[in-house]
């Protein structure tokens, strides 16, 4: 493969964590888990983390929180018309509606021109989208939570790292998620986090993530369930309808490692951006995807334009032929995915809208990897002369 689309940030340190979870016979989620959450609320300056086995099990718990804590069960949540898929179906597993909001075409994010048109009087919050590691615009759309008394969510599961006004992305409203999957800023395998400044919806996920029991609550007690005292009693009282969606220990452990790393991956990803910007960021024929205050580029996003435009089948293609990988962005339009055909019910009605900036993507945008190890020139430069070549 000339131009992969992700590489393995793991070394030794990772396997000597794996090792000692290993030797330690401890499997399940425990000390090592509970270790990498103080760590990664510590580096992104928030009160509480709660890991999960995946980013998108961080979404289910976030969503499960407003409905059964905050009772939002029927209420809409808008959302952009480009995401990732499961930014979507925990609303609608959670009795709560989708809003589609256009995208701005050049961001990919959120076009916060479009969100006042949306709301409605059952509209409760504003899930912004990071998308391939760029920050929505915060400004814009704090000010419309505060006009309508809204709340603002953050699906941060492609952005680690990003930052908005000096401040991490990811914490910037009732809570914020990331994911560990292989091709992201860090890498334990599966893995997701949930980060929020409110010690009971702490307390309400940490309860969710596990069954619904209260084991892993305060000894002292919580909102959520008072002590009786008798562990034997307690340890099996269930509080809220819970899943099974806790990481494992290995998890954990790698986490933390991978954690040590992460301003050197940070920084090489910003390093093969300023590379591919210089290459592709004035093209007549494909636009990059435009920085919105600091992105943590994910990945390096493209929109087909000009000669090139309606011609993505041919491109990717060509590309691929190539030894360059490539992906959709996202979900493109989620309202094209043979999925809503299903989920109807579960939609604000918005025939008179326009997402004409989630169509241009859907038709002509593709994203190609970004790595936090690798230097990127070469493969790049190749993806370039071979786009070049379609002129």
């Amino acid at each position: 493969m000339t131009y992969p689309l992700a590489s393995s940030t793991w070394g030794k340190e990772e396997l000597d964590a794996i090792q000692g979870v290993i030797d330690s016979d401890m499997y399940t989620m425990g000390a090592k888990v509970k270790q990498f959450e103080k760590e990664f609320a510590e580096y992104f300056e928030s009160p509480y983390a709660v890991m999960t086995n995946s980013g998108s099990s961080a979404n289910l718990i976030m969503m499960s929180l407003l409905n059964w804590r905050h009772a939002w069960s029927g209420k809409d949540i808008i959302v952009p018309a480009l995401g990732w898929s499961t930014s979507y179906f925990p609303i609608v597993q959670n009795g709560m509606k989708l809003n589609f909001v256009d995208i701005d075409p050049n961001t990919f994010n959120i076009d916060p021109a479009k969100i006042e048109e949306a709301i409605t009087p059952n509209t409760k919050a504003i899930l912004a989208v990071n998308m391939l590691g760029n920050p929505c615009n915060f400004t814009a759309i704090k000010e419309i939570c505060a006009k309508y008394e809204l709340i603002l969510l953050e699906d941060n599961c492609e952005s680690m790292g990003a930052k908005w006004n000096n401040r991490y992305c990811g914490t910037l409203g009732l809570a914020g998620t990331f994911s560990f999957f292989f091709s992201h800023h860090i890498q334990t395998m599966e893995g997701g986090m949930i980060l929020t400044p409110n010690e009971e919806d702490a307390h309400y996920m940490r309860s969710l993530r596990a069954h619904g029991w209260c084991r892993d609550l305060p000894v002292e007690g919580t909102e959520l369930y008072k002590r009786t005292g008798d562990p034997f009693y307690d340890s099996f009282t269930f509080v809220t309808p819970g899943y099974c969606v806790r990481p494992l220990e290995m998890s954990g452990a790698v986490g933390s490692e991978q954690l040590k790393k992460f301003p050197k991956l940070l920084w090489t990803r910003e390093q093969n951006k300023k590379y591919f910007e210089e290459l592709f960021g004035n093209q007549p024929w494909a636009r990059m995807q435009t920085e919105h205050e600091r992105s943590s580029w994910f990945t390096f996003g493209l929109v087909l334009q000009g000669v090139l435009k309606g011609q993505r089948e041919m491109v990717i293609n060509h590309l691929t032929s190539a030894g360059i990988q490539s992906r959709p962005i996202g979900t493109q339009n989620m309202m094209r995915q043979p999925v809503m055909n299903r989920l109807g019910s579960m939609c604000v009605p918005n025939a008179n809208r326009n997402y004409d900036g989630a169509n241009d993507l859907h038709e002509n945008g593709f994203m190609v990897g970004n790595h936090g190890n690798l230097d990127c020139k070469e493969g790049i430069f190749r993806m370039f002369t071979e786009m070049r070549k379609l002129i």
